[in-house]
């Protein structure tokens, strides 16, 4: 969801033992358009339950709405309102740790001088080393200018620091890498890449997050050519790969044969471009692509697509991807039977998949399911492991095959905590960086998946 449109609060209330009590409590919400979360028993007596209810909300007003509406209930009694979010972000959700306790002298001397300076030399005379006996090998540079966080937009770098703290929270937990988040105070393009040129020795690879369109294309472009290391914008190969499986998985389950079938995007910008992009290198088959921006559409026949409008992408495409922003786009007299229907803009979809469904649309998604967590941490553990030169499209389609193969039958994909689907991910990566010419090193995938868990 949208933060801008939802907040979320913890209402720990007591409740008398009697029949329709707790029924009363949650219609009363529900009339106010209080979304009921997760619900905990915290203690029972002869005569009430205590109770922690997470409710999500519109904005701070509604919530007094529904605490105001909550008081007038007899039999019930609010107790506590907490924001667990802000409580889980309290002094930052990462810190660095030392993976070696240093609780004596010898101890110090190995960690440190005089120790050290023997490892430093042997890098000296053998950079590679760096990789063996450093943390630059396992450690990324999460980038962004803070012009495109979540659906937030140019918020700056610091407010979006959250969200870099959590990629790098779902990184070391899903992978095992340590993500190190990199604030950039400017947003001019020469900047940015001057800037991770200059830090990009202390990484292994470099994901440049939630910078905005046209000027993360040029920034991705250049530092790929300038820096022999792997280096993507999340927001366009992490967003195109989960993509690939969505659209993989959606025309598997309306019966469809995604070679044979004629894709359009709705919406050119660093995410839809990229989507036809890879789309393209998987089918070979050119996509359709609508955008209100003339400079979009010639981004996207540069890579070999077909400039369209929202109508003729409407007309003649058999899988539809928006990826606008625009709530209700797609109207429903535009959708035709048989179609797959992914309208992928969060919190409001182009259509949503109940109307196109009713269309006459063989298969309808929304965005609430297409999350670029099942993605990222894969596609940079196994550039890692492979130390590649740099990423290649056959890598991002490897990653995408890897997370539509791991769904479950019915299923669009797979849940984005299943550590199983990013391991799965981390080897097929590794194997194209290794097929692709890229690896400077060919990982034993057998003692890779071993550890995968447990590094």
């Amino acid at each position: 969801m949208n933060t801008r449109d939802v907040i979320a609060r913890t209402l720990r209330v007591r409740n008398k033992h009697e029949p329709g009590v707790f029924g009363r409590l949650a219609t009363t919400m529900g009339e106010l358009g209080a979304t009921i979360g997760n619900i905990s028993t915290i203690g029972i007596t002869a005569q009430y339950t205590e109770r922690d209810i997470e409710i999500q909300v519109r904005d701070t007003e509604h919530l007094q709405r529904v605490l105001d509406a909550l008081a007038t209930l007899h039999d019930s009694t609010v107790l506590e309102v907490r924001d667990e979010v802000l409580e889980v972000h309290r002094a930052g959700k990462i810190r660095m740790v030392s993976r070696y306790p240093v609780q004596s002298l010898t101890e110090l001397r190995k960690v440190y001088t005089p120790g050290v300076a023997e490892v430093c030399l042997m890098i000296r005379d053998d950079p590679s080393l760096a990789h063996l006996y450093t943390g630059i090998g396992q450690t990324v540079a999460i980038v962004t200018d803070g012009t495109a966080i979540l659906g937030l937009g140019k918020i700056g770098s610091v407010a979006g620091m959250p969200v870099m703290e959590g990629k790098a929270a779902l990184l070391q937990q899903l992978a095992g890498c340590s993500g190190v988040p990199i604030l950039l105070d400017t947003t001019d393009p020469d900047e940015i890449v001057q800037a991770v040129r200059s830090i990009a020795p202390g990484f292994g690879a470099i994901q440049l997050e939630d910078i905005a369109a046209p000027a993360c294309f040029e920034i991705e472009e250049r530092l790929r050519e300038s820096l022999e290391m792997p280096v993507f914008h999340d927001d366009q190969q992490g967003t195109a790969a989960v993509t690939l499986a969505a659209v993989i998985n959606a025309c598997r389950l309306a019966g469809r044969d995604i070679q044979a079938v004629q894709i359009g995007g709705i919406g050119l910008g660093a995410a839809g471009l990229s989507v036809a992009a890879l789309l393209h290198d998987y089918t070979g088959r050119p996509v359709l692509g609508a955008d209100i921006n003339p400079d979009a559409l010639h981004r996207h026949a540069e890579r070999g697509n077909i400039p369209s409008t929202l109508e003729e992408v409407m007309a003649r495409s058999d899988v539809v991807i928006a990826t606008t922003g625009v709530k209700g786009l797609i109207a429903p007299h535009m959708v035709r039977p048989g179609q797959v229907i992914l309208a992928l803009s969060n919190p409001d979809p182009e259509i949503t998949p109940q109307a196109a469904q009713a269309a006459g649309a063989a298969y309808a998604a929304d965005g609430t399911s297409v999350n670029n967590v099942l993605g990222f941490p894969g596609i940079l553990r196994g550039a890692l492991e492979t130390r590649a030169r740099r990423y290649t499209p056959s890598m991002f389609v490897a990653a995408g095959l890897a997370i539509a193969e791991m769904a479950g039958d019915g299923d669009l994909v797979p849940s984005p905590l299943d550590r199983r689907a990013h391991l799965a991910v981390t080897l097929a990566v590794a194997r194209a960086a290794v097929e692709a010419g890229v690896a400077r090193v060919v990982p034993d995938t057998e003692m890779l998946a071993a550890t995968f868990f447990g590094r």
